[in-house]
């Protein structure tokens, strides 16, 4: 079973209807930036939605959803859709969205930043210094290398208990 895919316009209509709009992307890309009114629930933790004239889901661009479409019906225990374009299709629409310059960039965001540092750092200072330092760019190469085989990051993991990345308490 799939889900039908929606526009921002007619979900802002089931939603001023009483549909609910729930985030599947974690918890710290929508602190960043959510659709006013949007239920955070990350696809680790979905749970069953009912009791509502319709469920609306939606990801950053529509990509996550469209791909855990099956799962998503299957937690819909009513009427449920697929946001089309996901939030960036409801800000394309000149719709509202509310966004938190101070939250911290996305885990893997950061994630990608380090590793291209790490690994840039590496080439430069193997170039530069000593061609040891290329081995800098091998470990954080086999890291990601590990991270997709296995779905376990140790630099997201690392980043994550850093205190720019905790809650305020």
């Amino acid at each position: 079973m799939t889900l039908p895919t929606i526009p921002p316009a007619q979900a802002k209509a089931l939603l001023d209807q009483g549909a609910r709009l729930i985030d599947i992307r974690d918890a710290d890309e929508h602190r960043r930036q959510a659709i006013p009114g949007a239920a955070n629930m990350p696809l680790s933790a979905l749970q069953p939605v009912s009791g509502h004239p319709a469920v609306i889901w939606h990801c950053r661009s529509g990509m996550r959803t469209a791909a855990n479409a099956p799962q998503l019906a299957a937690m819909s225990g009513c009427p449920g859709y697929i946001l089309e374009g996901g939030i960036d299709g409801w800000r394309s629409a000149g719709l509202p969205v509310r966004t938190d310059a101070k939250a911290p960039l996305e885990i893997m965001r950061q994630v990608q930043i380090i590793a291209g540092l790490l690994i840039l750092l590496g080439v430069v200072l193997s170039l530069t210094v000593a061609q040891g330092f290329v081995l800098l760019s091998g470990f954080v190469g086999a890291g990601l290398l590990m991270a997709g085989a296995t779905g376990w990051c140790g630099m997201a993991r690392l980043l994550a208990v850093m205190p720019w990345n905790r809650r305020a308490a």
